[in-house]
């Protein structure tokens, strides 16, 4: 038991198999003390899904750990600054709704809650107008910085968005290159057991072998490992979050300076809702959508109705449309034995709120962390390990079904099936009902690892138009917070004013930072 874990074997590329390779060799790859030997097995037969990707600021960190320059990963991925998500038609399907959900926190959070403020004296302003700069910066399409700031620092807080298949490509050239994992290009044909269950060898279609101490289980949705071999089934999220297929589409630019929009844009539709991700040379658009609400021939019709509208000069004729078939769940465990599941494998929820890619740098993180030294270890990393994603994966479902149980929309039967509260988490049942006499905070989200900060939770309250039912507790904490609040609106005022004249678009700062590397 007192075998020592010395190699890592990565079953499957995109993504999900690069960063985790990457977080592990920069922290425990050769040439460290633990001197890890990592292996990263890719078929050369099935492709990534690669329909672009939206980040949290998190990526931030994750490209600093391993060691990429910003600029080079702007220009190799096609990629641009993400300042959160633009939500419309969510509420009630006006012509006037819509809101932000900033990546930046209300002003001094951490000690004053101004959603108390707000609730009782601010709604005349939206609430993410009311306590960030950031909403207004993003609506203008300005960038999260000035030419000429350092690179991953901000002047307000930022992620990306990305071209999926090129930011594999590009994790793949670093991490071998300047990491010392190894690439091996072959198909799995089975595996070989240890007397114990664990994984003692993968063996080839061409008879070849790799054997290792770990395995990461990266091969997607059918989760080779994880669920081919240990038989570990997922857990359907269906009745709760009912979206389960999405058209994809790339659509080119009017012109090549074209404004690259600051946020995400989520649409709401009669039975889903369409991402519109803006990268340098392109937008990614789709349809995610419910299949029990909406046929596969009626899907296109809604894609291309909002291709007409927001991107009139595409011509439907020359565009390739793609469709995604997905079962909306997570494991009933991520590591068995000596294998773990990273990325879709683990699971997969609709792409609302980007927490896909914010799992892999999760789970990658809490890998890396608590790496077990030895077997005996093992058993308890795993344990610790099962316990956290399952935490995080509830958090991510509770987070998501409050987009939709409180939305006001009754215009198919999509919505006025979302917004029951049959299929509702039991815990996110009872935060609405105390949500009802106070507005979320620090309690609400107690975790130091919590995916969801609780001031996220405030923008979609509010930014749906959440009125709580008990006032008397805001109007109390709000005439104790009267001067102090006051005092920091003023300073968001004038910090809008001041950024939006300081601040270049979107495409200027990226252009900018791009022609200064050269």
């Amino acid at each position: 038991m007192d075998q020592g874990v010395k190699r890592v074997v990565i079953v499957g590329g995109g993504s999900a198999g690069w960063i985790t390779a990457g977080l592990l060799a920069a922290e425990h790859g050769q040439g460290t003390n633990a001197g890890l030997h990592i292996t990263l097995l890719e078929s050369a037969n099935i492709p990534i899904i690669g329909v672009g990707e939206g980040t949290w600021p998190s990526m931030r960190t994750t490209l600093q750990k391993i060691g990429v320059a910003e600029t080079d990963f702007l220009r190799e991925c096609d990629a641009s600054f993400k300042q959160g998500t633009q939500f419309d038609g969510w509420r009630n399907a006006s012509k006037d709704d819509r809101y932000f959900h900033p990546f930046s926190l209300p002003a001094e959070y951490s000690s004053i809650n101004l959603a108390n403020y707000w609730l009782s004296h601010g709604r005349n302003a939206s609430f993410a107008d009311f306590v960030t700069p950031q909403a207004a910066i993003a609506s203008a399409g300005k960038g999260p910085k000035q030419t000429g700031t350092p690179e991953f620092a901000f002047n307000v807080n930022y992620g990306y968005h990305f071209d999926a298949g090129k930011f594999a490509t590009f994790l793949q050239r670093h991490v071998t290159t300047r990491l010392g994992v190894m690439h091996q290009i072959g198909d799995l044909s089975c595996v070989e057991r240890a007397e114990n269950g664990d994984i003692a060898e993968l063996i080839l279609a061409d008879g070849a072998r790799i054997a290792g101490d770990l395995f990461v289980d990266c091969t997607g949705q059918k989760g080779l490992l994880i669920s081919g071999e240990f038989g570990v089934d997922l857990v359907s999220v269906k009745d709760t979050l009912f979206n389960d297929r999405a058209i994809a589409v790339q659509v080119p630019y009017e012109e090549k300076s074209s404004p690259i929009a600051s946020t995400t844009r989520a649409t709401a539709q009669s039975a889903g809702w369409v991402w519109d991700i803006g990268l340098q040379t392109r937008r990614g658009i789709g349809y995610v959508h419910s299949s029990a609400h909406v046929d596969s021939a009626a899907a296109h019709e809604t894609l291309y109705a909002y291709l007409k509208d927001a991107a009139p000069h595409a011509d439907r004729a020359s565009l390739t449309f793609r469709e995604i078939d997905f079962v909306p769940g997570y494991r009933e465990n991520f590591w068995v034995n000596n294998c773990l599941a990273v990325g879709l494998s683990a699971g997969f929820i609709e792409p609302l709120e980007a927490s896909a890619l914010a799992l892999v740098e999760q789970s990658a993180n809490i890998l890396c962390e608590h790496f077990p030294r030895n077997a005996e270890v093992m058993n308890v990393v795993a344990k610790r390990f099962n316990e956290k994603l399952s935490y995080h994966w509830q958090s991510i479902i509770e987070f998501l079904k409050l987009h939709y149980v409180i939305s006001q929309r009754d215009d198919s039967d999509y919505w006025r099936e979302a917004r029951s509260m049959q299929g509702c988490p039991q815990r996110l049942q009872e935060k609405i009902q105390l949500w009802q006499q106070q507005p979320p905070w620090h309690d609400d989200a107690p975790r130091i690892d919590e995916l969801f900060p609780s001031a996220s939770y405030q923008y979609v309250l509010y930014g749906m138009g959440f009125s709580p039912k008990y006032t008397e507790s805001n109007r109390a904490s709000y005439a104790q917070m009267k001067g102090r609040a006051e005092q920091l609106l003023s300073v968001n005022r004038d910090k809008i004013e001041q950024m939006s004249a300081l601040l270049p678009t979107n495409r200027a700062l990226i252009t900018s930072m791009l022609s200064a590397a050269q």
